[in-house]
């Protein structure tokens, strides 16, 4: 059943009747989350609380009538314990990367910015006649200014993790040949990274990954792409990949974005690599009503809790989790924010709380506080 039948069907049901502390509940029925996918790599996915012992939910129970908060469903069922993936978001980072820093200290090691889904470097709509419009908007600049070496790549944007990692390790290689790397992937390429350092190893002739850091990459998938997958059908699906294929764009990193395949196949086949340090972030941020992350984050926060409208915090986390980054989406890391956004909080109508730049400049920090 699609979203769309399920919504309606949810339209139609009876309407709930208030229960005790206000709350409404439909007959018969408590909130419950299902929990659709679980983390098959070999980095351990957050803790999950053990369940409450009858005594305990009781007396919990009991606290909570007397303080007129009661969210005990009448038929007294005991609450089941809250997912994980659900409660542990790690370091809640609000506005650490709002405003600049004086100073920024400059790695040991290059660093590689690897673009995800639908990515590029530089992307010229009429040639050499207007400004090309830049992936990774400013950061480049900024690492120039504070003298931190960067190069970025330009991998098949909706290519298969195969492929996009191939061409990642060709452009390294080129353009920092025998050098150690840093690699800070957004998004898939945080995948097409770890394919290439795990999969592909990459001779010292030709370049050593010291670490990776990802932001906001789907280790575990994205339920996102479950949803456009189940609401497709198989049916259809073939019909859209051949009409990619007229197009001349690639099909292969849609299906390898689901949970399912993520979890089951790509993870246990790419062990990460003791040699190499890997550091994440996540990101959680509620959409406006018209963002066009809306409905995508609304589904996810059901499925998978907290997330920046394309991929979830659980999702997120890898290796060392450097923390949330609190009200931001999927492309305000990228520093394709609003602009009437940042305008409004020049004049003061409005609160910036992250600034990409600043975000990046301040991996570049940790990278060298690390010896990186």
């Amino acid at each position: 059943m699609s979203w769309r039948a399920r919504c309606l069907h949810a339209s139609l049901r009876p309407r709930p009747r208030p229960g005790p502390g206000g709350l409404r509940w439909l007959p018969g029925c408590r909130p419950s989350v299902k929990t659709r996918c679980q983390s098959t790599s070999n980095e351990p996915g957050p803790a999950r609380p053990q369940p409450a012992t009858k005594e305990s939910t009781k007396s919990n129970s009991n606290s909570s009538s007397s303080s007129g908060d009661d969210k005990t469903p009448p038929n007294n069922e005991e609450e089941k314990p809250i997912d994980g993936r659900f409660s542990d978001l790690g370091r809640l980072i609000a506005d650490d990367f709002a405003h600049f820093q004086e100073r920024y200290s400059t790695p040991q090691h290059p660093i590689v910015l690897a673009h995800g889904l639908m990515g590029f470097d530089e992307w010229r709509l009429a040639g050499p006649y207007l400004p090309g419009i830049h992936y990774w908007r400013g950061i480049t600049e900024a690492f120039g200014r504070n003298g931190i070496e960067c190069i970025t790549t330009a991998v098949p944007r909706t290519g298969s993790i195969e492929e996009r990692a191939a061409v990642l390790m060709e452009e390294i290689a080129h353009k920092l040949p025998g050098r150690q790397v840093n690699i800070v992937a957004h998004s898939m390429g945080g995948l097409d990274a770890r394919y290439l350092i795990s999969r592909l190893c990459p001779p010292p002739s030709a370049f050593v990954v010291r670490s990776l850091t990802t932001v906001a990459t789907p280790h575990r998938g994205s339920s996102a792409a479950d949803m456009v997958f189940r609401d497709i059908g198989p049916d259809l699906m073939p019909r859209l990949f051949r009409a990619l294929d007229r197009l001349n764009i690639s099909s292969g990193a849609f299906s390898q974005l689901t949970t399912a395949y993520v979890t089951t196949k790509f993870n246990p086949a790419t062990p990460d690599d003791p040699a190499v340090r890997y550091f994440s972030y996540g990101a959680s941020a509620t959409p406006h009503l018209f963002s066009f992350f809306r409905l995508t984050h609304d589904l996810m926060s059901v499925v998978e809790g907290p997330n920046d409208g394309l991929v979830s915090v659980y999702s997120s986390k890898w290796g060392h989790y450097m923390g949330t980054l609190m009200g931001v989406t999927h492309l305000d890391l990228i520093n394709w924010t609003n602009r009437l956004k940042r305008i409004a909080a020049r004049v003061g109508l409005a609160q910036e709380n992250f600034n990409a730049v600043a975000f990046y400049l301040g991996v570049a920090d940790m990278l060298a506080k690390e010896g990186l």
